[in-house]
């Protein structure tokens, strides 16, 4: 058997967490493979609202196994509080969730001094979540990073080390800060994680493969923000491309079967960074408004704008994307007309390949399609669909060049489409 491999294609927040949901009857096992607890996850249904953090979005599916793969990075306060609000929902998660013994965790000072990097930064700030995981990911490159199967082996005398380390780095920016208190909730976190089941993930996923197990394999932000391929220096600090899910894994590339891309039937973008399509009139509000476009895990208002043509087919490239699945579409009921970026503008020469650095000189160039102006909440069926969103899908799949397979009309897990054409 393949693993099939779920991600984002624009900036995250596209709605990973509901198609997660939504497909895992159809697999045994999720994966969760890159990412930390700035990423959240957020799932609607039973009049429930469930946001996700480090969590795989397949644990609300009968019994399915869930593992948070060697490529996250858990921070066990935060895990701890995640764990304990599904519980309180019912959910009964010890035996449905496994975790990888090579995922590191993000230290309480990890956390210190990713407020204290980002204070430095001035305005040029990146716009981080302040979680930590661009620290703990630093260490893990840099060879000094504590991981969950560490917790067995000398785990005192490796935490105190890191925590001297960090505490250094701290003074010598003149950073204050109160560790006590994180201390605290981080080593009770430490003993929530005991208490689940910890696996060698890259011999457990392939010999479950060799059984002839179903594998999907969940990826958290997106295309855009990876560390590699997306608009650097504002992005996230590890692979959130198809070819992460190997290396957050440990899958061979030949085991990667159906790559599922996901976007909105618009743009959005949290943070700091380039984005060509962004909107700062009346238009852009109207999308953050009836897309609520604000953070599962910060609450910050989302900055909103046209899709961009440019970037996402870019995205398709990199991934090898097999399928494509549109998400809100409802967003853009309103509108009497929808823009589409089909090129950018860079020094007066048309450009159609995503370039090397994109900045506020890069103008969008817009194709005008007219809005279908059509409640698609409550659509059921893609025979339904209106000719105006017909016509949309059509124009995005010429120019993208795969099929769109299931479209979202909602938040809830029954407002979703399986298209057959």
């Amino acid at each position: 058997m393949n693993v099939d491999v779920l991600l984002g294609l624009q900036w995250g927040d596209e709605g990973k967490g509901k198609i997660v949901d939504v497909l895992t009857p159809d697999y045994d096992i999720v994966a969760r493979f890159q990412g930390g607890p700035n990423a959240g996850h957020t799932l609607e249904f039973g009049r429930q609202k469930y946001v996700l953090r480090s969590v795989p979005s397949g644990v609300f599916q009968g019994g399915k196994v869930n593992i948070i793969g060697n490529g996250v990075v858990l921070d066990p306060a935060l895990f701890k509080a995640e764990i304990e609000s599904l519980e309180v929902s019912g959910y009964n998660l010890t035996k449905k969730i496994f975790i990888s013994r090579k995922a590191h965790l993000i230290l309480p000072t990890h956390r210190l001094l990713d407020l204290a990097y980002e204070t430095q930064k001035g305005t040029g700030r990146i716009g981080t979540t302040g979680k930590g995981i661009g620290p703990a990911y630093t260490d893990k490159i840099s060879r000094n990073g504590l991981r969950i199967g560490d917790i067995e082996y000398h785990f005192e005398e490796k935490y105190k080390k890191a925590i001297v380390h960090h505490e250094e780095l701290l003074r010598q920016m003149n950073f204050k800060y109160d560790l006590a208190s994180l201390e605290k909730e981080w080593l009770e976190g430490i003993n929530c994680i005991k208490r689940f089941k910890w696996v060698d993930s890259d011999h457990f996923i392939n010999k479950k493969l060799q059984e002839g197990k179903k594998v999907l394999a969940e990826g958290a932000q997106g295309t855009m923000l990876d560390i590699d391929f997306g608009s650097y220096p504002f992005v996230t600090s590890s692979n959130t491309i198809c070819a992460g899910a190997c290396t957050g894994l440990g899958i061979a590339p030949s085991k990667i079967g159906e790559v599922y891309g996901i976007f909105k039937a618009y743009c959005t973008r949290v943070g700091s960074g380039p984005f060509p399509t962004e909107l700062t009139d009346e238009t852009g509000q109207k999308m953050r408004d009836l897309g609520y476009e604000y953070g599962s895990v910060t609450g910050r208002p989302r900055r909103c704008g046209w899709i961009d043509l440019v970037a996402l087919r870019y995205a398709i490239m990199i991934n090898g994307v097999t399928q494509l699945i549109m998400m809100k579409s409802d967003v853009l009921d309103a509108f009497d007309v929808i823009k589409v970026c089909v090129a950018y503008e860079i020094g007066g020469h048309r450009i159609e390949d995503f370039p090397f650095e994109i900045d506020n000189t890069v103008k969008p160039i817009y194709v005008e399609l007219p809005g279908w102006k059509t409640d698609m909440t409550k659509m059921q069926r893609e025979d339904k669909f209106p000719k105006e969103f017909k016509n949309y899908l059509s124009f995005l799949e010429e120019i993208l060049g795969v099929k769109i397979k299931i479209i979202s009309v909602g938040p809830d897990r029954g407002q979703t489409i399986v298209c057959c054409l």
